[in-house]
Parts: C-alpha cells; sequence; structure tokens
C-alpha cells in the first residue's frame, strides 16, 4: 500500500447516475475539471429499468440505459473526465481529501461529490431477478403506470409499501398486499388508509414463494408463513417494496448519516459535515428517489462545490 502513485483532482464525483453525471455536466462547464468514478453499476439504478416515461424532455419515453448513455454522453462532451472504477476507502480528516479506487489507486481531490446512490433490497428469489423489468419492479411510482387496469402484487410493510399500495390503487384492479407478520410497520395513519381502500387486500403473515411467468410475470405463489399453505394469485405485475439501502458504508467514519445510513445534507443545500464534501441523488435522499430529482441535486451539489473552491481561491 506504501508505494501508491497519488493523483490531484480539482473536483472528484463518486458515482454515476443521474445526480453524478449531472454534477459533471455543471462541474465542466464551471471549469472545474471533474473526474467521475463510475462504480460498480455505471449507470446506477436506471440501468436496471426498462421504460422512463416520466422524465422531462422524452415525449416517448426512454429506454432506463439508453437514457444514461445520453447523460453519459453529455458530460464528456462537456469535458467530464469519466473513468471505470469503484471508491473503496476515504480519509476525509485533511484536504486535500483521500480517496482510494479499487484498493489500489490514490486520489487527493480538493473538493469530493458523493452520488453513489442506493440499491434495492431484494427476497432473492431466482424469479424475481429473471423478470426484474418484465412485471418485477422495486418503485410502483416508475412503473405503476404499466399496469392500469390490471391486477398486481406487493410486498412490504412499512410506510413506503402502504404508500406505493395506495398508489397502485389507483391505477390497478386490485392489489394484493403481502405482510409477513400480523401486523404492519407502517404509521397508524397509514395503515387506516390501506386498510380503507377497497380494491387493495391483505395477505397476513405471508411471502412470496415464487413469481410466476416465463417471459413476464402470469402469476404470484404465495406461502402462508404460520401454515406452510400455499396459494396462486394471477397478477401481471409484482412490486417489492421492503426498503432501500443507500452505499454510504465507505463514508460512515467521516459523514453523518442517519440510522438507515442516508447522508444527512444541510437543508436546502448539498453539503454534509465535512467543508467541501457533498452528497446528491439517492445516497441523501429517501423520500422522493426519482431520476429527476436526483439530477436536480448533482446539479445543486456541482454549485455548492464551484462556490466552496472559489471561496478558497481556487
Amino acid at each position: 500500500m506504501e508505494n501508491i502513485t497519488s493523483e490531484r483532482i480539482h473536483c472528484l464525483i463518486i458515482g454515476s447516475g443521474p445526480a453524478g453525471y449531472t454534477a459533471a455536466i455543471y462541474a465542466a462547464r464551471a471549469n472545474l475539471k471533474p473526474v467521475l468514478y463510475q462504480g460498480i453499476q455505471p449507470g446506477g439504478q436506471l440501468t436496471i429499468t426498462t421504460e422512463v416515461e416520466n422524465y422531462p424532455g422524452y415525449p416517448d419515453g426512454v429506454q432506463g440505459p439508453e437514457m444514461m448513455i445520453h447523460f453519459e454522453k453529455q458530460a464528456a462532451r462537456m469535458g467530464a473526465d469519466i473513468r471505470y472504477g469503484l471508491a473503496t476507502k476515504v480519509d476525509f480528516s485533511v484536504r486535500p481529501y483521500k480517496v482510494w479506487i479499487d484498493e489500489e489507486k490514490l486520489l487527493e481531490a480538493d473538493t469530493v461529490i458523493i452520488s453513489t446512490g442506493a440499491s434495492a433490497k431484494w427476497l432473492g428469489l431466482e424469479s424475481e431477478q429473471r423478470l426484474n423489468g418484465y412485471g418485477v419492479s422495486a418503485c410502483a411510482v416508475c412503473d405503476g403506470f404499466f399496469f392500469r387496469g390490471k391486477e398486481v402484487a406487493i410486498i412490504g410493510a412499512g410506510d413506503t409499501a402502504a404508500e406505493e399500495a395506495l398508489y397502485l390503487s389507483k391505477l390497478c384492479s386490485t392489489v394484493h398486499m403481502l405482510i409477513r407478520r400480523d401486523q404492519m410497520r407502517a404509521s397508524k395513519i397509514m395503515q387506516e388508509r390501506v386498510q380503507q381502500t377497497p380494491n387493495i387486500r391483505i395477505y397476513w403473515n405471508s411471502e412470496a414463494d415464487e413469481v410466476l411467468g416465463e417471459s413476464k410475470v402470469e402469476g404470484l405463489r404465495i406461502r402462508n408463513t404460520k401454515t406452510d399453505a400455499l396459494q396462486t394469485i394471477p397478477v401481471s405485475g409484482f412490486f417489492v417494496a421492503i426498503g432501500h439501502q443507500p452505499n454510504s458504508g465507505i463514508f460512515k467514519d467521516w459523514i453523518d448519516m442517519d440510522e438507515a445510513g442516508y447522508i444527512l445534507t444541510r437543508p436546502g443545500t448539498s453539503k454534509t459535515n465535512v467543508e467541501g464534501v457533498f452528497a446528491a441523488g439517492d445516497v441523501q435522499d429517501k423520500i422522493y428517489r426519482q431520476a429527476v430529482t436526483a439530477a436536480g441535486s448533482g446539479c445543486m451539489a456541482a454549485l455548492d462545490a464551484e462556490r466552496y473552491l472559489s471561496a478558497l481561491g481556487h
């Protein structure tokens, strides 16, 4: 580790979803010479979604992976230095801040924008992964539209699951809601709303045993956790709403986070508790989690970084 060569970087962006690429576009235009490392999933969560119909400016919709290629090309055209690699360790004790890539390359950065995103938690079924994007989704707001008038199932017991079930109930004929235990974790008011919605059917003590269908979701096999009894329901969509995991682990010794690991930013800014380190996108947003809000916060982070550097006289 001792003889690693280091490279000095003016503005380092870690992560390559809508937040990271938008930050790169703005930082490049401000002549901050940004270097962006794409991380373990170049393009982020949008690369595992198919059709994106809610991003402004695409009247006919766009495929998630294609959209991320557009973002990347625009950042590159503006002059951002886009590289493949994963940040594996950081030291934010003194500026320039140290970031190690793939455990071997050391970067020293005047300012850092963290846009490492969050990953949806999955159940771990083979059929769930195989049909992901073909009726299996972790985002009702993104994909509910495709199931108008159809029957869908959702699994989850928290406020997000309740919100998504209510959202789906406005679009779908029936929403079958699976709760693993005999009670929900959601707040009382959300529980009441769900239970008072006539087309949401709740299955207590139930978990997904298998997603059925060859090339698209055609049904769901449910197992009762108390009796082991199996039943099959015909659905066209299956939504997994058991939470997200922010990709923030390597920053935990330096950056303030909430109990779930989301980075805390100063309200109305992208500023973290470490001066010159900013956070954008889903790694600091557990409320909206949309491509358009992530892009907006990436813009904020680049503008905050530019102001921070000009105050230092860079």
